[in-house]
């Protein structure tokens, strides 16, 4: 089997990424919801009159949440895939995921709050 290498190998990846975002969006109520908010949020950081580092100290834990989202999405289909009786190994990893994204939108709240509010 022939490796896939250089520049053919980058498209390739970018294919598949996009096609991960597709899938995310597609299949994923929380990452659709955090899609909306990221569009609403990111522009409203660009408009806020703020420093440049308070600028992506505000856009970056949007991405953020974006991200572990698509990791716990992942992971929640991989425990899905293995199987559907409940264990608790699953479970635990279900929950970890979601507590994951839970502290990212948490930290995104704060920081939002502390630059414009406090």
């Amino acid at each position: 089997m022939k490796k896939n290498t250089g520049l053919k190998r980058i498209i390739l990846a970018g294919g598949f990424s996009l096609q991960g975002l597709k899938s995310a969006f597609k299949h994923e109520a929380a990452f659709r919801q955090e899609t909306f908010l990221a569009l609403v949020l990111i522009p409203l950081a660009w408009i806020l009159d703020v420093s440049q580092i308070e600028r992506i100290l505000l856009i970056a834990p949007v991405v953020l949440v974006m991200i572990i989202e698509i990791i716990n999405s992942a992971v929640e289909a991989v425990v899905d895939r293995i199987g559907s009786e409940h264990h608790e190994l699953s479970g635990r990893a279900k929950d970890m995921g979601s507590a994951a994204v839970l502290i990212a939108l948490l930290l995104t709240a704060y920081i939002w709050l502390e630059i414009l509010f406090l």
